[in-house]
């Protein structure tokens, strides 16, 4: 028999063979017989080359065309294969359908939105800012001398000339008298950034700080305020207290601390023994800080308070880790 006529042969075979073909394991035998490195036809049109040159045209054209039959016929039986596997399979209508999983608020912004509704129904409004501050707004409007070593405490993170990442949101309020003139009630919430982590602190945390400026405010106000706002965000029962301490830009400041959630300030190991536990900064808005946004001294008064979110909803729901806010384990956050 000849090349042609064994081409012709070899070349039928395979296309019956892989019409008859049920399964897969036996169509991938087929094309290994037929069409693998090795394979007859793989071999017969190797074979062309050894002919006369004046018979080569002829079989080499019978050889390719017969190894195009067969791929197509290969591909073709693979599709025929995959459609009858996919129609044998049958559907339980029985099995339970797939959830979706819906998402919910963070904790943080929960919180921070929890915080920003009760300044709100007190009469406070709330802005933002920009995350990014020059040095001028987050420190020197806000009575923080160049050479003051009270900006040390801030920890900033700075990313270029006079450019930093603000350390707090208090550039807000010079930011919101610079467009207003009072009465100012305002509250702003917002991320922040400072050099520090450990189990409390993170190099990102979020504060909610507030800003009145008025006619006749007095100490008495900021502790009718943050007392108000203690007993709706914790508890009714909630109890603070005011202990002297030292901001640049209020005059006198205060550590406001609560009764210790835990214990209710009997004294336990999460308080110390104290039955305290501090919440936020605050005091009577220096007068120094009205040059700054053209506001007359004599005639107004006010108040500044800063609350740190993180923390608050530390307290609020027990957590002992800072961290446990920021590592996406569902297993944590889907508990709230």
């Amino acid at each position: 028999m000849g090349l042609l006529e064994n081409i012709a042969v070899v070349g039928q075979a395979a296309l019956d063979a892989f019409d008859q073909v049920n399964e897969a394991q036996e169509l991938e035998k087929i094309r290994v017989e037929y069409l693998g490195a090795k394979g007859r036809l793989t071999e017969l049109s190797r074979a062309v080359g050894s002919l006369p040159p004046a018979e080569r045209p002829q079989a080499g054209q019978a050889a390719n065309q017969a190894l195009k039959a067969a791929k197509q016929a290969y591909q073709t039986a693979q599709t025929k294969l995959g459609a009858t596997k996919t129609q044998g399979v049958a559907l339980d209508v029985t099995l339970p359908g797939r959830r979706h999983q819906l998402g919910r608020e963070h904790l943080i912004s929960r919180t921070m939105t929890e915080i920003c509704g009760i300044f709100e129904r007190l009469g406070f409004t709330v802005v933002e800012g920009p995350e990014v501050e020059t040095d001028y707004y987050n420190f020197e409007a806000l009575n923080f001398p160049a050479d003051h070593p009270s900006r040390d405490m801030q920890e900033s993170l700075f990313v270029g000339d006079k450019l930093l990442l603000r350390t707090h949101t208090s550039p807000v309020q010079i930011r919101t008298m610079e467009k207003q003139k009072p009465p100012v009630w305002i509250v702003a919430p917002g991320k922040t950034y400072r050099r520090d982590d450990d189990i409390t602190h993170s190099p990102m945390f979020h504060q909610v700080e507030g800003l009145v400026v008025d006619k006749g405010i007095s100490m008495a106000d900021l502790k009718g305020v943050l007392s108000a706002f203690a007993t709706a965000f914790f508890s009714p029962d909630t109890a603070i207290r005011l202990r002297p301490s030292f901001f640049p830009f209020t005059e006198p400041s205060a550590e406001v601390d609560i009764a210790c959630v835990l214990c209710g300030g009997k004294g336990c190991r999460l308080c110390k023994g104290s039955g305290w536990l501090e919440l936020l900064g605050s005091g009577m808005v220096d007068p120094a800080l009205y040059n700054f946004v053209g506001y007359d001294p004599r005639e107004v008064s006010g108040f500044a308070f800063g609350l740190g979110v993180d923390r608050a909803a530390m307290l609020k729901y027990g957590l002992a880790n800072i961290r446990h806010l920021y590592e996406s384990d569902l297993r944590f956050l889907e508990q709230f």
